[in-house]
């Protein structure tokens, strides 16, 4: 089975593009199922047809769904999340309120996560595609499982009985209530097994793909780079970049002159910034991307003759690691560069890395920001910069 994520910034076209692409697969024979993971669902408009909580088919070998946060809560949350709520209920809070109150932080998103094991297990679909919400999300519901494993072990588990840890608060509220039985906690320990394997399926790089989806706008570009290398710190492999809403060369209106001459400026910098990840260009079509025939158009200008559901890209253009001092190493391949060609320059949040005539533009993730280039290597084709803290700085604060 192969996984494919769709994400990017709020309104470059994520849903049209999941969408056509769900629909290339169908139409190739490949059995696939298209979900969103975004509150604000679009897909069904896209595919103008009428879309639930739980997957309908649409067309032959197409089946697609928009997932409800609340409604896969219940199904898979639902046993301890009932003990809570009548818990809670029983000290005088609202029934809603309470409900609100029970729900793990960041559970609601992980949600989407849980359909994603279910559809892997089941082994009924060749191809999943996911319709992810705006970038920031995203990567909230991506780093998920660490989270809330972390929260599990560390809180929950913090004593021998994770009840020792709701005995205070019972004792607090004045009463003797007894703890979730054991199928309740099963239940709990179940979820954190499941967001756990879900992570394994995505950072496999043989079964899931991340996809960027871009506009030829700058403020686009840089908010996906920061996307990519957050990818890239989680170990989720992107394998493509999709740039959206290209004005077409045929069109001649001296309105749109200036407009092109900046889209076309973007998409070179597109090339600098993702350096040899596979780029697919979708033109702005005159009419609404809503539909079969537009859908498969949209497909035809992505993707060709060539199937959407092959990876697409083997490897990663950078990754950063850590160092057990506490710093971090950026690992950028460069086949075929000499050394004597190489040129670093860094601000705060961005390297610039120029080889030869080219150049490559990373985003930094905040964690870098204040720490200083500690040592920079090219060794095998790799360049690894080593980034540490300030150690003056670190003194002067002492």
């Amino acid at each position: 089975m192969r996984i494919i994520v769709h994400t990017g910034k709020g309104g470059v076209g994520k849903t049209s593009i999941s969408a056509a692409t769900a629909l290339r697969c169908a139409e190739m024979g490949l059995k696939t199922i298209v979900i969103s993971t975004d509150t604000a669902h679009s897909l069904g408009d896209s595919l103008e047809k009428e879309i639930g909580p739980e997957p309908v088919q649409l067309y032959p070998n197409l089946w697609a769904q928009e997932v409800d946060a609340r409604y896969s809560m219940d199904k898979y949350w639902g046993l301890f999340q009932r003990y809570m709520v009548a818990l809670f209920s029983r000290q005088g809070v609202e029934d809603v309120v309470a409900e609100e109150v029970t729900i793990l932080p960041g559970l609601e998103e992980g949600a989407h996560l849980l359909w994603i094991n279910k559809y892997v297990n089941e082994n009924e679909f060749d191809v999943l595609v996911v319709d992810a919400a705006p970038t920031a999300e995203t990567l909230r519901l991506l780093s998920l499982p660490d989270v809330t494993r972390w929260w599990f072990e560390r809180i929950l588990t913090l004593t021998r009985g994770v009840s020792k840890v709701i005995r205070p608060f019972t004792k607090l509220m004045r009463r003797n209530d007894s703890m979730p039985d054991d199928d309740a906690w099963n239940q709990v320990q179940s979820l954190f097994d499941t967001l756990d394997r879900v992570r394994k399926l995505l950072t496999d790089p043989e079964m899931s793909s991340i996809r960027l989806v871009v506009n030829p706008e700058k403020m686009v570009i840089k908010e996906t780079q920061r996307t990519y290398t957050y990818l890239n710190l989680y170990g989720y492999a992107t394998d493509a970049i999709l740039c959206n809403r290209i004005i077409p060369p045929e069109v001649t209106d001296p309105y749109f002159t200036m407009w092109k001459a900046n889209q076309q400026e973007n998409i070179a910098f597109i090339g600098e910034a993702f350096g040899e990840l596979p780029l697919m260009k979708a033109p702005l079509f005159g009419h609404e991307v809503g539909g079969l025939d537009a859908l498969r158009q949209l497909a035809e200008a992505l993707y060709g003759d060539s199937n959407p559901a092959q990876k697409m890209f083997d490897g990663k253009t950078h990754q950063i690691e850590s160092t057990p001092d506490g710093g971090f190493v950026l690992v950028v391949p460069l086949p075929f560069a000499n050394k004597q060609d190489l040129d670093l320059y860094r601000s705060r949040d961005e390297l610039t890395l120029r080889v030869g005539p080219y150049r490559r533009n990373i985003v930094l993730p905040y964690a870098l920001w204040d720490l200083e280039i500690g040592d920079a290597r090219f060794e095998q084709s790799t360049l690894r910069i080593q980034f540490t803290k300030d150690e003056r700085a670190s003194q002067s604060a002492k």
